[in-house]
Order: structure tokens, then C-alpha cells, then sequence
């Protein structure tokens, strides 16, 4: 398995619960596709550098993790179909 580090930014207009249930999902999904977290970080709302969709904040979500390309392209997938992930990005570590 090849490690990836993602961050994504989600609405900050969203209550905790939504919020937590985002981070969770992006859990679930890297779990359920035989993918394996190795840390992860809640920065919380911060300042985006230009506005997103019309938001000037967003709640930063990096996560560490181990994984196949099925792994990848699911947690793409899930980003995706979330219109409350403003950006995201998936980055292969350096082994």
C-alpha cells in the first residue's frame, strides 16, 4: 500500500454535528475501501486565501493515510458528490 496525505476544506456555514458527520464519512469511506489512517488532524476554521464559493472561511481537514488506487479514486468520488467540500487534494507521500 502507497501512503497519501489529503486536506479538505469544508462549508463553515455547517453546524459541529454536520461537520463531524463530513469527517466521518471521509472515515468511513477510507476504512471500507481497505484503506488505513495513519493520522488525523482537525485544523478547524480558517481563513481561505480567496473566496470559494463565496465563503472567506472554511473548516481544514488533513488526514494521513495508506491505500490502493481504488482507495483514491473512491475518497475522489465522495469529494465529489459533497457539495459541502469546498476544495480538496490528494497527495502520494514519498516513500
Amino acid at each position: 500500500m502507497r501512503k497519501y496525505e489529503t486536506i479538505f476544506i469544508i462549508n463553515p456555514d455547517l453546524d459541529d454535528e454536520a461537520t463531524e458527520a463530513i469527517v466521518e464519512k471521509v472515515e468511513d469511506t477510507l476504512n471500507n475501501t481497505k484503506g488505513e489512517i495513519t493520522n488525523l488532524d482537525k485544523w478547524g476554521t480558517k481563513k481561505l486565501a480567496y473566496e470559494v464559493e463565496d465563503h472567506k472561511a472554511g473548516y481544514y481537514t488533513v488526514v494521513k493515510f495508506e491505500g490502493e488506487a481504488d482507495t483514491v479514486n473512491e475518497l475522489q468520488r465522495i469529494y465529489r458528490i459533497n457539495d459541502n467540500i469546498l476544495k480538496f487534494l490528494i497527495l502520494r507521500d514519498e516513500e
